[in-house]
């Protein structure tokens, strides 16, 4: 906004602005729509996973208090007091002292192995590690791997180790304790413990109970260290909190923000002022196998918020995660997403960029309290280890992704690439398969193996869709059925284009009959034709109608399909009705 050259103040030159005013023209709107409500609030709202409210507006009002400054507690607004930009993590699952190299010759600050112990000295033979932080991803042989990296250190002459070695101080106590005890001894800057609360995301759970799942993981680290004899101030240092981030970029900032808070008042209660150190990787659910290549706009999205929600390392995973191991291609683009976003976006520059924004700000603290929630449940059912042994976190995860699952089978939750603008006759790149077997769910995965069952046939299943009326009046629903079908991997053909019901059935029959045929049209001309066009399809041996929109009942015509339709319903009674065994 431009300052008035006579000097005056903007706020005296335009009107202001009330929600009072807003609610007005709000209700303007809705009601030319035919949208009836006395709330345009309610009505334009929507709800999270978590029950928090996702409202329309949010003013100065909507602020639930002073968020405290950088590097303070409770480190909302981050846990550095300076900026600087963040560890640029990349993971590496096989054994390939090359790419590592590419990897930290072009930008990448961290390593992140998940590789057996015997890798390690082959690995790290031609890195300095008093310049980077290493981090060991090794499950069940954490106690070896870290071993192997002393050794290597001393070996090498490096006496400064930086990053985490990876233990669980849930799955093995004993490793975490003798590791953390290491650490806090001689080694300032490497933590031993990594709390984890990816694997709650990737089983389709929602934000607030990945936090408060972390949250009870880390407290039960925090009993396990000082049980063994570590100080307070020791063993918050040992612990590095890892998040996933989504495409859903303001929910990763809160959530990160919300984290650091919701750490802070363990830290309180504790009687330590310690902050949280965050390594947020890029969501493993929500990759695609299906269009790999749109997976670099979700990662970049994610990893936008990751930086800006204040995570002190970042892992941008490949865009060809889902199909195996990633090529030097997807590795560089990978790196590159943090360099454009840090250097080129500036990202980097501003020290909590969403902090002031009423809408991140709300979000924040609404997300922190029903993580808290979900903590204290926790809490109360004995730890977050009699929480998972009675099925209690097991239990909630499951009925959220139960409704995750039913949201992205309507659509509802759109996958870009999948449910939304297949490309059924791309061409995806090859890999060589992943070491391990992958867990966790996949948010594409149902459409996905539809896809894959009709690319399996001979001959692909095809859906004939009879366009009746002009251009005009069947475009848009021609276009959502052709997309809803190809969201399965069934093609579509198009014919008719007029009102004639021998006509439509003579372009059927010549585009190969089939068993399946959508009606597409307005609803106007479904009044008049629908019920003709439905019976001259059905002669010419059409099997199963469907028609596209929802306006009433037509003689002849089976089921609709319409925005917010069971979309994999929908596909699966396709597959049936065409003899595709699945």
């Amino acid at each position: 906004m431009k300052v008035p050259l006579d000097g005056s103040r903007p706020d005296a030159v335009f009107p202001s602005v009330t929600r009072e005013r807003w609610r007005e023209l709000a209700l303007g709107v809705l009601r030319k729509s035919g949208v009836e409500t006395g709330s345009p609030e309610e009505a334009l709202a929507s709800i999270t996973y978590d029950g928090v409210t996702i409202a329309p507006l949010y003013d100065a009002s909507d602020l639930p208090g002073d968020p405290g400054l950088p590097g303070s507690a409770p480190y909302i607004r981050g846990s550095r007091p300076e900026g600087g930009g963040w560890d640029v993590r990349q993971r590496h699952e096989v054994a390939d002292p090359e790419a590592v190299l590419a990897d930290l010759e072009n930008g990448v600050t961290s390593l992140w192995l998940a590789l057996e112990p015997e890798d390690l000295p082959r690995v790290l033979e031609r890195v300095y590690l008093e310049l980077i932080s290493v981090t060991l991803d090794a499950g069940g042989r954490t106690r070896e791997a870290a071993g192997v990296l002393f050794e290597l250190a001393e070996r090498k002459g490096s006496g400064a180790l930086a990053g985490n070695l990876g233990a669980d101080a849930l799955a093995d106590p004993e490793t975490a304790i003798e590791l953390a005890r290491l650490c806090a001894e001689n080694f300032p800057d490497l933590r031993a413990i990594t709390v984890d609360g990816t694997p709650y995301h990737d089983e389709g759970g929602s934000d607030a109970e990945e936090l408060g799942c972390s949250v009870a993981a880390g407290v039960a680290a925090l009993r396990t260290l000082t049980g063994a004899g570590l100080t307070v101030e020791e063993a918050f240092g040992q612990l590095e909190f890892r998040y996933a981030a989504t495409a859903d970029q303001f929910l990763t900032i809160a959530k990160l923000r919300a984290a650091r808070r919701l750490w802070a008042r363990v830290a309180e209660v504790c009687g330590s002022d310690a902050g949280q150190r965050q390594h947020a990787v890029t969501s493993s659910a929500m990759m695609t196998a299906r269009d790999p290549w749109v997976n670099m706009l979700r990662t970049t999205l994610a990893c936008f918020a990751a930086g800006t929600g204040g995570a002190d390392a970042v892992t941008v995973q490949p865009f060809d995660a889902r199909l195996g191991l990633p090529d030097a291609f997807a590795r560089r683009i990978a790196r590159n997403t943090q360099a454009l976003l840090m250097e080129e976006a500036g990202v980097a520059r501003v020290i909590d960029p969403a902090g002031g924004s009423w809408y991140v700000e709300r979000l924040t603290e609404d997300l922190a309290e029903k993580a808290w929630e979900w903590f204290q449940e926790i809490e109360r059912a004995g730890g977050m280890a009699a929480a998972r042994e009675s099925g209690l976190v097991a239990d909630r995860l499951a009925a959220t992704w139960k409704r995750r699952a039913a949201n992205i089978a309507r659509r509802r939750d759109p996958i870009t690439g999948v449910s939304e603008f297949p490309n059924i006759g791309e061409r995806r790149p090859s890999r060589a398969p992943r070491p391990g077997e992958v867990t966790g769910v996949h948010y594409a995965q149902e459409f996905e193996a539809l896809r894959d069952l009709a690319d399996a046939q001979e001959i692909r299943p095809t859906v004939f869709l009879a366009t009746i009326g002009p251009v005009a009046a069947y475009t848009a629903r021609a276009s959502f059925a052709a997309n809803l079908f190809q969201s399965g991997g069934i093609a579509t053909v198009t014919g008719g284009h007029g009102v004639d019901p021998d006509r439509i059935a003579a372009d059927f029959i010549a585009a190969g009959g089939g068993a399946v045929v959508c009606l597409c049209s307005s609803d106007r001309l479904y009044g008049e034709h629908a019920g003709a066009v439905a019976a001259a399809l059905r002669r010419a041996g059409a099997q199963k109608v469907w028609l596209a929109g929802r306006k009433g009942e037509f003689a002849g015509v089976d089921a609709d399909l319409y925005a917010g339709c069971d979309a994999l319903g929908v596909l699966r009674t396709t597959f049936d009705d065409l003899g595709v065994t699945r």
